[in-house]
């Protein structure tokens, strides 16, 4: 079952609508689907956020520590509502993946992702669940940390929104623990 969902990116205006934000952009979405509004806790390091489905809380998380120090704020939050890292999901931008194609995966390592990497280290676990939003690869000789913190194309954040009634199908299989029924879901679309 899962209890937090992660949105990885950076914090400010001037990063909100850039390829390394996929996962605050989704999990701006969610929030907003469900009346939900994030607010700044100091004490996570991040704006945090609370849903109520079937007498069960979910919160989600946007840290503000910046995509390389995701992890202070992810553990901040497990270890106070005493969230197991299997019972997370954290949505991160995947360069392997075209725009908007979306893949769920449990445990793994970080795969160069310095946000994943930070989480790992701070929580001591690789095991929770990850949403990979593809944003692909730059074209040509543009550095991957360039590529990563420019804005999203209008056609690519176009297909990284269509998705998010596929990641949103998702979440009631997901909080009720039934992940391989998720996985299966998304996969086969």
């Amino acid at each position: 079952m899962i209890k937090l969902i992660v949105g990885l990116g950076n914090p400010g205006q001037k990063y909100s609508k850039t390829r390394h934000n996929a996962g605050f952009l989704l999990l701006d979405e969610l929030a907003y689907s469900e009346n939900s509004t994030f607010s700044s806790q100091g004490r996570f390091s991040g704006e945090l956020a609370e849903i109520s489905k079937g007498g069960d809380k979910l919160y989600l998380l946007k840290p503000a520590t910046f995509m390389n120090r995701s992890g202070r704020s992810v553990s901040a939050v497990m270890k106070y509502y005493k969230i197991q890292p299997e019972e997370v999901l954290v949505l991160h931008d995947e360069l392997d993946f075209d725009p908007g194609m979306l893949k769920l995966k449990f445990g793994g390592g970080h795969g160069g992702h310095n946000g994943l990497r930070d989480i790992i280290a701070a929580t001591g676990s690789k095991g929770f669940l990850r949403l990979r939003v593809g944003i692909g690869r730059p074209q040509g000789s543009q550095a991957v940390a360039d590529y990563v913190l420019s804005d999203f194309s209008r056609s690519d954040l176009g297909l990284v929104m269509s998705e998010f009634t596929g990641f949103l199908a998702l979440v009631p299989l997901l909080l009720a623990g039934d992940t391989g029924s998720a996985m299966h879901k998304l996969h086969s679309q």
